[in-house]
């Protein structure tokens, strides 16, 4: 990978933690999850329309997929109304990869060399201290809310794996799923809020609709990274947002970051990063 690639998947991290923290700044879950689904309708609208159909061999994982990001965004959402940001960030991120190996290994047959048996070590212990080092979950911390947020994170991930191979252009599978999850999150919102809910957009529009850009943005420099090749060291990178999610957590929100937390977020991206690239 040259330096521009390398330099746009970081800015891609960059603009992830961007957005997760917008998601948490808008104090209403549902307003929030609902302009950010907004987004990436009219996103996935514009990308259906100037893109060929996916195969339809690839439609049944579009549509799951598209239904478990609208649990993982109301559930990521509930997380950050409930608990800090420096935590429940970093634990539904990391959580994934985790739950993507073992599932690798357990069910698809896959091995894992010494390089990502090392990562999920460190991962782990890092995940684990991050949980721990304001003392043991209470209820209402977030912290489960963020664990539920990383299984549908690796059950999508899964999901969407299998479903970029039965199609000839991943950008036409990642605009109909972003159409479909997106009118599928804000239809929920409304079911689950009421009418009551327009208010809300209404007030935090410009900026729920700029995480839900955002998103797009950060999204598509992953997808055009990958295109050249490397998708291992492209995720890799991707997840450095950790890091970044930590600055944003104690610039931002005012959250303090111990040592031991700075500590074990440099051990979470270390980890992701062997597990992604060994």
């Amino acid at each position: 990978m040259n330096g521009l690639l390398i330099g746009a998947v970081l800015f891609a991290a960059v603009l992830h933690a961007g957005w997760n923290a917008i998601a948490k700044w808008i104090p209403d879950r549902l307003v929030a999850s609902a302009l950010i689904g907004v987004a990436f309708a009219a996103g996935g609208a514009i990308g259906a329309l100037l893109l060929p159909m996916p195969a339809s061999s690839a439609w049944p994982f579009v549509i799951a997929s598209s239904g478990l990001q609208v649990g993982y965004m109301l559930l990521l959402t509930s997380a950050y109304s409930h608990g800090e940001f420096g935590r429940v960030y970093p634990l539904a991120r990391g959580l994934s990869p985790v739950l993507v190996t073992v599932v690798a290994v357990t069910a698809l047959g896959g091995q894992l060399n010494a390089g990502e048996l090392l990562g999920v070590a460190a991962l782990c212990s890092a995940l684990g201290t991050l949980v721990l080092v304001k003392g043991l979950p209470r209820r209402g911390d977030g912290l489960g809310l963020a664990m539920l947020t990383g299984v549908t994170i690796a059950a999508y991930t899964l999901v969407d794996g299998v479903g970029v191979t039965r199609t000839d252009n991943p950008f036409s599978y990642a605009a109909w799923l972003f159409l479909l999850q997106g009118c599928a999150l804000v239809l929920v919102c409304r079911l689950l809020s009421g009418p009551g809910i327009a208010r809300g957009m209404r007030e935090h529009l410009r900026l729920g609709l700029v995480g839900g850009l955002l998103s797009l943005v950060a999204y598509a420099i992953v997808l055009w990274a990958q295109s050249f090749g490397n998708l291992a060291l492209v995720s890799a990178l991707r997840e450095t947002s950790v890091l970044f999610a930590g600055i944003i957590a104690a610039v931002l929100f005012k959250e303090r970051q111990t040592r031991v937390q700075v500590v074990a977020l440099a051990l979470a991206v270390a980890g992701i990063v062997v597990v992604k690239a060994a």
